[in-house]
């Protein structure tokens, strides 16, 4: 089974532990950190999506104008624009980067952060939206003859697009969240479904969850899997352990400082998956391998925020772990982008293939 990595393709050098420096897209920055991910082994990015951040698209295409190889997920909200809108700006992007695209779908979990930007539907009528966005969107990249939609959100006549994809069908698409709703629109159209880390035997529930919703939805194939974490390394088992709490303390001191986000409550999260972040970090800082929570406790179970900590060959096991669950894609961030970035490439990911390129040869070999 094939492995990849994701990582983040930020517009600037800000994190929860560092104020940013400069504009918050800052040109240069954000292709040296792209450029550091295409070169130290990783497979894509994700230009992130938040109510004032500058917008991924663009973002994307100037990067995809400037690499090679690296390829590229764009996070859109279907409120931010008519799904016709969206196909073609997609498709365009598609055609910029020579096929290297990928969109995720983000639903929203936050009332308050989806209402800076007009929308004040409730979080299934969301829900029911992204999916039909979505069905929109697809056929929009693959008819070439013009058609009607009349939906509970949407409603056209006559579209039909002159720009379509280099990829056939079409783009994949991404997907996440850990409510029944999310579920049963994720598990009906994603290729891909994006997990927060959590500790295995709560990662395959989710799993599990996941491909009973695509089964219900009619589907003879289920989404590839992906779970995210922010690895903390180092050389050694205690040199990891101290970066952690150094790291702790630097979320501690930025909250104190600089709000660390305008669109994440630090408390009572209204979405799923940050309340379930919260009650594994209630139950223990560390489980299994080298999953800790104290991160994620502290940013209020905000995104992507249960760290692994140790060296590169303890973080690569863990990592190993999920991927025998049946995860595919691992996707890592650490909280000095830049630098973390490299380091993640140079010395964690090359274990990790070694190891599952020796896991296939022995099931080809069985």
């Amino acid at each position: 089974m094939p492995v990849e990595f994701l990582g983040i393709a930020a517009t600037n050098d800000g994190s929860e532990v560092t104020p940013r420096a400069g504009a918050s897209f800052d040109k240069e920055y954000t292709l040296k950190l792209a450029r550091a991910h295409e070169d130290h082994g990783w497979d894509r990015v994700l230009f992130a999506y938040s109510s004032g951040s500058p917008d991924p698209s663009p973002a994307a295409a100037y990067v995809a104008a400037h690499t090679e190889k690296l390829q590229i997920l764009v996070a859109h909200r279907p409120n931010v624009s008519y799904p016709t809108f969206a196909a073609k700006t997609f498709a365009t992007l598609d055609r910029i980067s020579d096929g290297r695209l990928a969109v995720h779908f983000i639903t929203g979990g936050n009332d308050h952060e989806q209402q800076r930007e007009g929308d004040f539907l409730t979080k299934d009528e969301r829900y029911a939206r992204t999916r039909e966005a979505i069905q929109i969107i697809k056929r929009a990249w693959t008819s070439h003859e013009p058609f009607d939609h009349e939906g509970t959100h949407y409603r056209f006549n006559d579209f039909v697009s002159d720009t379509f994809p280099v990829q056939q069908p079409h783009p994949q698409v991404s997907f996440g969240g850990s409510s029944p709703a999310a579920y049963a629109a994720g598990g009906a159209e994603a290729d891909i479904y994006c997990l927060w880390g959590e500790p295995l035997a709560q990662t395959a529930e989710q799993i599990a969850s996941v491909k009973e919703a695509a089964r219900a939805a009619g589907r003879t194939d289920v989404p590839r899997i992906q779970v995210a974490f922010r690895p903390i390394i180092a050389p050694t088992e205690e040199l990891a352990w101290e970066k952690a709490h150094r790291t702790l303390a630097r979320i501690r001191a930025r909250k104190s400082g600089t709000p660390l986000s305008r669109r994440h409550p630090l408390r009572n999260p209204e979405n799923t998956g940050s309340r379930r972040l919260l009650a594994v970090a209630a139950e223990g800082d560390l489980h299994d391998r080298a999953l800790w929570t104290p991160t994620a406790a502290e940013t209020g179970g905000a995104g992507n925020s249960t760290a692994l900590v140790g060296t590169p060959e303890t973080v690569a096991q863990a990592l190993l772990d999920y991927y025998d669950l049946g995860v595919e894609i691992l996707s890592a961030r650490g909280y000095d982008l830049l630098d973390d970035a490299i380091d993640f490439g140079r010395h964690v990911i090359p274990i990790v293939r070694e190891e599952v390129a020796k896991r296939d040869a022995s099931h080809q070999a069985a």
